[in-house]
Parts: structure tokens; C-alpha cells; sequence
């Protein structure tokens, strides 16, 4: 009997759509459940963005990419952004007010917010979680967990130690347990971002190992690499990567070069990547955030 290729099977388990063909295409149909999705950047390249909008689509029926689902959003770090979350929301809502079960309905609504600011207090928070998706009396059921940003709980309780790293890593362990157990009891999909540290040892990888399709990642043309180390990469199911550069663009014909005085805009140019994934290729594609949201970019 041939050993057949996993890549060559389609998952089988439900995904939640990105809200753009091209960024659902990229990832194999969506972020899936029954699993921890990670999402790697660094600052201002887009993180957020996607969990916002993410948190938006679950809401559409399942017959449509959606998870016919609320989501809770757990923030760590700076305030929630609000004001984005309404604006992506309206243009949700104009976009889809057909396919949604009552569009009289805010889809702000369906979309529950708590921040968290220690690793204890996330821990604390982990069975009022479980009951809360247990026994919640929204009309749309939640399956879908946001954590923005793992990276920020870990990143001043914890100093460089044999005793704070082992310590650390069987936190990682803990959290990504009860998270998994959640995620395949309650069928929900799980999104949490990651920030990256600027990498500089010779090797490839981390510590040397070449962790998924990328021997190492850039970002602003910096190397870098996720933050959390090793041991938290083995608690997650798959991994994407943001890349965000910076290109300087001609105001007068919109050609791009390395800089230069005629060259006096600049612009972001942004990519995701997949980085490890039991179910997706090596793959990316481009993508720009607008104010209607994220959208992918094909060129």
C-alpha cells in the first residue's frame, strides 16, 4: 500500500472564511477548527486587522464561509480597538446584510471582548471561558477564540533563566492544552497572534533548526524570528507569517525603486505567508489593509 501525500487531502474539518477569496485560497479555505491557528508579525504589519475581520466573517452562515458563529476576543495589550472594529463592521454588515440571519442585528454584538493582562489571569480565565461558550445565551454560538497577543503576557513576568524558561514552557504547554481541549470539544477555531525578535545568529531557524517552509524570516528589512522560541512553536497546529516592506514610490508616474530624491512616498507592501501547516503547501500571496478591511492582491 502507497503512502499517500497529506497535502494531496483536503482537511476535512470546518474552516472560517478570511473574507477574501484570495486570502481563503492561500490558507487552504479559511482558519480551521479543532485547532490553533498562529499568526507572526511584527508591529504595525496587519495582525490585528486580520482577527478583527476574522472575527466579523464568523458570523456569516457556514453555507458562505462563515461559522454561523460569535467570537470572543481576548486583547493583551494595548486598548481594543473599537473605533476600527465599527468601521470594518459597517462595511461587513453593507457587504453581507443578505446573508445574515437577522440583519437588523449589530454585528458588533456578536463579538465579545475581555482583556486579559498576566498569564495568571488567562489561566484564572480559562474555565469561566469553557462555561461561558458552554452556557452563553447568544443567539449565534461562539466558536471562534481570538488571543491578541500571546507574545505580551510572557514578555516581562519571565526573565532569561534555566528555572523562568522551564517554567515558562510548561505554561506554554498548559495554555495551548486547555485551549486544544476547547477547540476540539466545541468545534471552534483558534486564532492567536505572535510578535517576532530580531534574529542574529548565523544559522538557520531557531537555535539552528529550520522550523516549517521558510529557513528564516524578513520583515522590514530586518531578519527576525518568531518571539516564544521553540517550545511554543510545538504548541501550535500551524503558523502564518506577515511580512511588511517598505518600497519608495514616484509621486508623479507611481514607479518604485530603492529611494532616491524623486522618489519621495513611500508604501507598505505586505505578504502573508505559510510557514507550517499539516494541511497547506508551501504558499503567500499579497494582500493591502484599506478601510473596508484586508483584502489580497494578485499580481
Amino acid at each position: 500500500m502507497r503512502p499517500q501525500n497529506l497535502l494531496h487531502r483536503p482537511l476535512t474539518t470546518q474552516k472560517c472564511t478570511l473574507g477574501c477569496p484570495i486570502l481563503d485560497r492561500c490558507v487552504g479555505g479559511g482558519i480551521p477548527c479543532n485547532s490553533i491557528t498562529e499568526l507572526v508579525a511584527e508591529s504595525a504589519s496587519g495582525k490585528t486587522q486580520f482577527c478583527l475581520q476574522l472575527s466579523l466573517y464568523a458570523q456569516l452562515p457556514t453555507s458562505h464561509g462563515g461559522l454561523s458563529a460569535s467570537s470572543l476576543y481576548l486583547h493583551t495589550e494595548f486598548p481594543f480597538p473599537l473605533r476600527r472594529l465599527r468601521q470594518l463592521s459597517a462595511t461587513f454588515r453593507n457587504s453581507n446584510s443578505a446573508l445574515l440571519a437577522n440583519n437588523d442585528h449589530n454585528p458588533c454584538d456578536h463579538i465579545f471582548v475581555q482583556s486579559v493582562h498576566s498569564v495568571d489571569q488567562l489561566l484564572d480565565e480559562m474555565p469561566k471561558i469553557e462555561s461561558f461558550i458552554k452556557n452563553s445565551k447568544s443567539r449565534l454560538p461562539i466558536r471562534l477564540i481570538v488571543i491578541d497577543s500571546i507574545a505580551a503576557l510572557f514578555r516581562s513576568d519571565f526573565e532569561n533563566t534555566p528555572g523562568d524558561l522551564k517554567k515558562r514552557s510548561s505554561l506554554f504547554f498548559k495554555i495551548s492544552g486547555k485551549l486544544k481541549a476547547m477547540a476540539v470539544g466545541f468545534g471552534l477555531a483558534v486564532l492567536v497572534t505572535n510578535q517576532v525578535v530580531d534574529l542574529i545568529e548565523p544559522n538557520e531557524g531557531i537555535n539552528g533548526l529550520r522550523i516549517g517552509n521558510l529557513g528564516c524570516l524578513y520583515s522590514s528589512g530586518r531578519r527576525v524570528c518568531p518571539a516564544l522560541g521553540l517550545a511554543w512553536a510545538n504548541c501550535v497546529n500551524s503558523r502564518l507569517f506577515l511580512l511588511r516592506n517598505e518600497e519608495f514610490v514616484s509621486e508623479e508616474n507611481g514607479t518604485v525603486n530603492g529611494g532616491g530624491e524623486d522618489f519621495v512616498c513611500r508604501r507598505a507592501r505586505r505578504r502573508l505567508c505559510v510557514v507550517f501547516a499539516p494541511h497547506l503547501p508551501d504558499s503567500s500571496c499579497e494582500f493591502e489593509i484599506t478601510r473596508e478591511g484586508v483584502f489580497g492582491v494578485e499580481r
